[in-house]
């Protein structure tokens, strides 16, 4: 068994540092920067970049998985604080929002995680077990349906983030979730 040993704290704050640099870069769309641009800008050193992440693709899948936790853990919030169907559509409607917020991010995964399907489909299988709980509450809580899978609920979702950034999109990918929510109610 093998363990990561914990980070010191000045290794942690660089670590975040280049997280939240690229985060904010990722969200302006600037796809055409260096790499070593990321540790210039995040004020560290580019052996401090490397260390962290070898590359575009493993710094892009960091700041993914972060994100990714953030909405999951949001979703498991909303479950344990609001009625079942209102925690179902808070939730939906904020993937959204966020989707729509970070147009970079998801451009510059589709662009460098072609080649690692496992990443994605990792977090979609995280982000399908927060919908399968949010659908059960509903349905415990008798305003749900009770034959709609997450499965069918992730669809629309990835139908959604693909058509994220085109004209529109934000109106119809809130149309899409109204009708998941008129779909799902019982």
């Amino acid at each position: 068994m093998t363990t990561t040993k914990p980070l010191r704290a000045d290794a942690r704050r660089n670590r975040d540092a280049l997280l939240a640099k690229a985060r904010e870069l990722f969200a302006e769309g600037c796809f055409d920067l260096r790499f070593d641009d990321f540790a210039r800008l995040a004020g560290v050193g580019t052996g401090t970049l490397y260390r962290h992440f070898p590359n575009r693709a493993a710094l892009a899948e960091a700041v993914y998985r972060e994100e990714l936790a953030g909405l999951c853990e949001r979703g498991r919030t909303l479950r344990t604080t609001l009625p079942a169907a209102e925690a179902l559509a808070t939730f939906l409607r904020g993937f959204v929002a966020h989707l729509h917020g970070h147009q970079g991010l998801a451009r510059t995964l589709a662009n460098l995680m072609s080649a690692q399907p496992d990443t994605l489909a990792d977090g979609g299988r995280e982000l399908e077990q927060v919908i399968t709980e949010l659908l059960a509450a509903g349905v415990d809580e008798g305003t749900v349906r009770d034959d709609v899978s997450a499965g069918a609920v992730l669809m629309v979702l990835q139908g959604v983030s693909t058509a994220c950034g085109q004209p529109g999109s934000r109106a119809d990918a809130d149309g899409a979730v109204t009708l998941v929510l008129d779909g799902l109610r019982r």
